[in-house]
Formats: structure tokens, sequence, C-alpha cells
């Protein structure tokens, strides 16, 4: 059974309109009772219209109220842990850094399962065995998770550049055509450096693949292919160090699925750059 419900439900909390947030306050507030609800029942008790929840629906990516009833019905019925985000006190001792830290970042990986599409994941994998060349940009702490697409693509040797200045990352885009992609990285999905150059590469034809947290954003609604991490709560001081984990999974999952479709293509490649490495180790 889908699920993921609750959890994009929680992500998109504060980009909501006021009746939005008036009927995902109640939805979290009675999850069991709401799974029973007709939309009709539902707008009469939270106090919205119809049109209010259908409208939610899409705003969380789904295709109505039908198919959130299903993912909060998984919610409910799935054995998954739901635990939540600790905050870290400064001063606290090593042993509670360590399961705090550890904890969140197990959580954000739980969490992005329930936003992350497999259909995305899959247009994302093909789109990128399509392309010509593939420009990644990340700013900052993103630019890490750029780095780390750049390095698994390299290594089956396809045309990818990764890009974490600015100016490098305009200079790039406006040189991409119709058969190329650009990965724009953004926790946010706020970034200007980001939202500018993968204008500029959509300009130019190319497909362009986001990685934001859940939600609506600048750099999610330039994507043609979306790509979601959960929505780290942003009073947790290790919420930069769970995002990343989260879309480091994400890459993860990525690569994985395009060695699996196309691995009589990089599985030699592999095993030829693995090789190379080793050479230069000391024995």
């Amino acid at each position: 059974m889908m699920n993921g419900g609750l959890v994009a439900l929680k992500a998109i909390l504060d980009q909501l309109k006021p009746s939005e947030r008036k009927v995902a306050d109640y939805i979290l507030e009675h999850p069991k009772d709401v799974v029973k609800l007709s939309v009709q029942k539902l707008a009469e008790y939270s106090g919205v219209s119809e049109a209010t929840i259908i409208r939610l629906s899409k705003t969380m990516n789904m295709k109505g109220f039908q198919e959130l009833k299903l993912r909060i019905a998984g919610d409910l019925s799935s054995n998954m842990p739901t635990g939540e985000y600790e905050e870290i006190k400064m001063g606290a001792s090593v042993e509670t850094i360590i399961q705090a830290i550890s904890n969140n970042n197990k959580q954000s990986i739980q969490d992005t399962i329930s936003v992350l599409s497999p259909e995305e994941v899959e247009r994302a994998a093909e789109a990128l065995a399509k392309a010509r060349k593939i420009d990644v940009y990340g700013m900052g702490a993103s630019a890490v998770i750029a780095q780390d697409i750049y390095q698994k693509l390299s290594r089956i040797n396809w045309w990818c550049q990764a890009y974490s200045d600015f100016h490098a990352q305009l200079t790039s885009a406006v040189t991409l055509t119709g058969r190329d992609v650009a990965f724009g990285i953004s926790y946010s999905g706020q970034t200007d450096e980001i939202i500018q150059s993968l204008t500029e590469a959509k300009k130019q034809g190319a497909t362009i693949i986001t990685l934001t947290k859940f939600g609506t954003s600048p750099v999610a609604d330039l994507g043609d292919i979306r790509l979601f991490t959960s929505s780290v709560e942003q009073s947790i001081r290790s919420g930069a160090m769970a995002s990343r984990i989260a879309q480091l999974n994400v890459v993860d999952i990525l690569f994985i699925t395009i060695a699996s479709r196309l691995q009589d293509k990089v599985i030699p490649m592999l095993d030829k750059t693995r090789l190379a490495v080793s050479r230069t180790k000391r024995t």
C-alpha cells in the first residue's frame, strides 16, 4: 500500500494558504477518522470547501483526495517507525550526540522514502541515460551532493560536470541543447543562483531535473522531473546534516537504478575504474 500522506502534509504546512492549512491541521489531528470520510464530510468537519481539499491534494502531487486517503491509510498500517527529529543541545554528552544525530539521519531517510516518487526516479534515470551532456548545479552544502553525482557518473564514462560557481553554472547552462540535462540541487528550493542557472538551461531546451525538499518551490517548479527529500524541521541544528544524508541517499538510489537498467554498459566500466584505482594502492 502507498504511504507518505502524513509526512508530505507535515512537510508543506508552512507553504499552505489559510484554508488549506485548516484542513491539513484537521487531517493531522484525526488521521484515522479521515480515511473513512468522503470529501464532502471532510469539508464539513474541517470547515472548508471541497475544492480546497482537492487543491490541497494536488499541491501534494497527488491525483486527488482518494489518493491522499490511501497514502494516509498506508501510513497508519505501516510497520515502519514514525519517530521524531531530536533537537541537539549544546554541551550534550557524546553519547547523546551520537544517538540524536544518528536518529535524525535515519528519520530523514525514512521520511524521504515516503515522498520520493518511484516514477520520477525512473524518469530521471532514463533522462540521464539518454543525455549527451549532464550539468549538475549546487551551491554551498548542495555542492557536495553535486560533486557526488559527478563522481558517480564520471566513473561510468558519462559526460558530466558539477558546478558550484555561479558564473560557471551560467556559462555552461547557455551552451546546453535539447539533448542535455541540467540537474539542479537546492534543499530549500529557493537558491537564486540555481533558479537562474536552471532557467537559462531550460531556455536552451535542456531537460531539467531538480532535487529539493518536498513541496512547491521556485527550483522544483522549473523541473521537468522533480525528486524530493523529506523536509527536516528548521529548528533542528542538525537539519543541514540530516537533509544532506537524505539527498545522498536519493543520489545512490538514482545511480543504482541507472546501473540496474544498463548493466551491460555500466558494470564493465565500474570494474575498469575500480581496477585503475586499486592499482594505486600500496600493498
